[in-house]
């Protein structure tokens, strides 16, 4: 999953870019406590700043986890693996037409701020979005 959350900025709009490790001392007072209001148990997070927001990974007992949360401290999205088989039946039907004998590496959905889910699947290092009822919606290259 870390490929994944390295893109987690990607469904929000936002051109996608390297997220860089970030000390937890970097990070602002504010997202630290919005992470804690949300997640109060968790206590091994790895930091990373991408497009001037901040990415906490984590797991949330034995589920990988991230949410981006921006300098203000406003939770922006939310990304929690999944197993392939957990997609909306459209998308692996979507996966298994177009990408006939391919392998989908990592599954995961997406949650914004507005509540709305996306869903992505990486295959052959390229990730692919589908909206919440399993429908296409774009593919890009994995930069990690």
């Amino acid at each position: 999953m870390k490929k994944t959350f390295l893109i987690l900025a990607l469904f929000s709009g936002v051109v996608c870019v390297k997220a860089q490790k970030t000390n937890e001392a970097d990070v602002p007072a504010a997202v630290k406590t919005e992470f804690k209001s949300l997640y109060a148990d968790v206590k091994e997070v790895k930091w990373e700043k991408e497009n001037g927001n901040f990415e906490a990974n984590f797991h949330q007992g034995k589920t990988e986890m991230s949410v981006t949360i921006d300098t203000k401290g406003k939770l922006l999205e939310t990304e929690t693996s999944i197993a392939p088989t957990a997609l909306p039946k459209a998308a692996t039907d979507y996966l298994a037409k177009n990408l006939a004998g391919k392998k989908i590496k990592e599954a995961s959905s997406i949650k914004d701020a507005s509540g709305k889910i996306t869903y992505e699947a990486e295959v052959d290092e390229v990730d692919y979005t589908f909206d919440d009822k399993g429908n296409f919606l774009k593919k890009e290259k994995d930069n990690d």
